[in-house]
């Protein structure tokens, strides 16, 4: 199982607390987690990546095992810690404004 952290405002969307469990088949990359949250959750598609260009929306960023996976092509393997649910995949709102 692979553990996400959502923000406030998407927990508050789905309806969820602050870590939610998916189930995600090898390979465990960006794309796969994310459709796996989506399909569970279909409430959050397009909220997170762009539901024309499957990229990553420009104030969310992905971060996993204290690095940051935002601009890592969605395709990639994510770490074995998180794979394996030793640690959580971050999604977070990047704050903007002035």
């Amino acid at each position: 199982m692979i553990r996400v952290v959502l923000p406030h405002h998407l927990r508050t969307l789905a309806n969820v607390g602050k870590e939610i469990e998916l189930s995600v088949s090898e390979p465990v990359t960006l794309a796969a987690v994310l459709g796996a949250l989506e399909a569970a959750y279909p409430m959050l598609r397009g909220t997170i990546r762009d539901p024309n260009t499957g990229q990553r929306r420009p104030l969310i960023r992905f971060f996993a095992c204290g690095q940051d996976f935002s601009h890592e092509p969605l395709d990639a393997p994510l770490p074995a810690a998180v794979a394996s649910g030793a640690e959580p995949l971050l999604i977070v709102g990047a704050m903007a404004g002035g």
